[in-house]
């Protein structure tokens, strides 16, 4: 075997590239060089000769009667002798030692040697990564540049920005890391592997990893909300009655979430059973906190969470954590309030609407009764709707929706600019309420309710609702 054929073999196998791409590579290094060398008027052709081991430069020159150009012809006399059967106006190709080519003509060819199978390694390792993102991938921090983590995969790097990092978490060269690939991309340097330890889809991977039922299909997750670090919801369903989604993602005495907590180094999950009904969906999102009433307003995608007053820190979480990642989960504004607050609230809209229609026979009761529960939801109502009410044609809508506006531009407009300073809540014709099943938000967190329950209720006075815009 010769030098040349062995060392094909060998950067092939070492370097995991095609061997024809690298006799593609191999040829056209030769003919740039044979051009340097012969000149670029000269037609060459060049060739890997696999038996040989080498590779083959002819040069082709047109056969002629009287040599006028020697670059590009050549005489008959000359022709006859290296074939016999040359005649004028052939195109005769003739061998050309490589040896001659000089060492300007060998570096050129080794410089586009080296260059192609870099291209041809680089596009290898990224058509290997361009299908892998959204996985989970195991690397180890080579070195830091400006904030990013260097991640070593073997074959080659991926970075980890400072965006996509976990705050707190602290790594140095030589450990091991986790992480999510969230792009591959074709730069000029190779492929950029970007990682993340962010992404909500990284937890949705680590359970996919831990949890059999949902890479087999059976589980589903239908939603991920996170606040890197510090809490995760993650909402799931599953396709089979007899499997409990909630309780195939715990694991036996919280092994699989156990599992999941510790890669992400203790921040806490909270795993909720995915409702079809939007109401008891958000119910389930803001456990441990016990729901005693949802107001739902379709419209505007809003709820108002109604529920004790002991139970409202609780409900909220620490700095509005619990609402929020229930809000980000569901896809709902959702507003908590305490019975207390909420009580009060009706009960001035009720007034409100006392001011407004008194109590005959259009009294407060049947606007109440049909949802208009304030002065200010009955100045916003639609008259045909109004008009489809006992005793109220369109006219009479007409006016009592005329009365409202003139009454709460008056209170609005009084001497402190507040009326009787009385609150509103306005309850709308398509809002429905929902009473909550006993027993129906219950969840499984990672770790235990109860405690997390009393770290929280310490946090936030019970008095002031607070509310989520998602």
């Amino acid at each position: 075997m010769s030098e040349l054929k062995r060392m094909i073999d060998q950067v092939a196998r070492e370097k995991g590239l095609d061997r024809e791409i690298l006799i593609s590579t191999l040829e056209e290094a030769m003919r740039s060089a044979a051009r340097r060398k012969l000149g670029s008027k000269v037609e060459v052709d060049v060739a890997y000769n696999d038996d040989l081991g080498e590779v083959e430069v002819f040069e082709f020159k047109e056969v002629v009667e009287e040599l006028t150009d020697p670059e590009t012809q050549v005489s008959l006399e000359q022709a006859i002798r290296l074939d016999p059967e040359s005649q004028v106006g052939d195109e005769l190709g003739v061998k050309v030692d490589t040896a001659d080519f000089g060492r300007i003509a060998a570096q050129s060819a080794k410089q586009v040697i080296i260059q192609r199978m870099k291209d041809a390694e680089r596009d290898i390792i990224f058509e290997d990564f361009k299908d892998r993102k959204g996985e989970i991938i195991n690397g180890i921090v080579q070195r830091f540049d400006k904030g990013a983590i260097i991640v070593n995969l073997g074959r080659t790097e991926a970075v980890l920005p400072p965006r996509e990092q976990v705050p707190r978490e602290g790594y140095r060269p030589g450990d091991r890391v986790r992480a999510f690939v969230l792009d591959v991309k074709r730069i000029s340097r190779g492929p950029q592997i970007v990682l993340s330890r962010t992404h909500p889809g990284f937890i949705e991977a680590l359970f996919e990893l831990e949890v059999p039922e949902i890479a087999e299909g059976i589980v589903t997750v239908e939603g991920v909300a996170r606040e890197p670090g510090s809490r995760t919801k993650i909402g799931v369903s599953s396709k089979d009655r007899d499997v409990d989604p909630v309780g195939a993602c715990v694991g036996m005495k919280g092994s699989r979430v156990q599992a999941v907590v510790q890669e992400l180094r203790g921040e806490k999950i909270d795993i909720i059973a995915y409702d079809p009904d939007p109401a008891r969906y958000v119910v389930n999102a803001l456990a441990p906190a016990e729901i005693s009433r949802v107001v739902v307003d379709e419209v505007n995608q809003t709820m108002e969470v109604i529920v004790a007053d002991e139970m409202l820190s609780l409900a909220i979480g620490r700095r509005g954590q619990n609402v929020r990642l229930a809000s980000k989960l569901t896809g709902w504004k959702i507003d908590v309030k305490s019975e207390s607050k909420y009580g009060e609230a009706l009960r001035a809209g009720y007034r409100s609407l006392l001011d407004v229609v008194g109590v005959g026979d259009i009294g407060a009761d049947t606007l109440y009764q049909a949802g208009y529960g304030s002065a200010e939801a009955l100045s916003e109502a639609d008259p045909g709707d109004l008009a489809t009410l006992p005793g109220i044609d369109e006219e009479r809508a007409r006016g009592l929706i005329e009365t409202a506006r003139k009454y709460l531009t008056e209170q609005t407009s009084g001497p402190e600019g507040g009326g009787n300073g009385e609150q509103a809540v306005e309850v709308r014709e398509d809002t429905a309420e929902m009473e909550a099943p006993a027993g129906e938000a219950k969840t499984e967190t990672a770790e235990a309710a109860s405690s997390d329950a009393a770290e929280e209720a310490t946090d936030k006075p019970a008095e002031e609702p607070q509310r989520s815009d998602g």
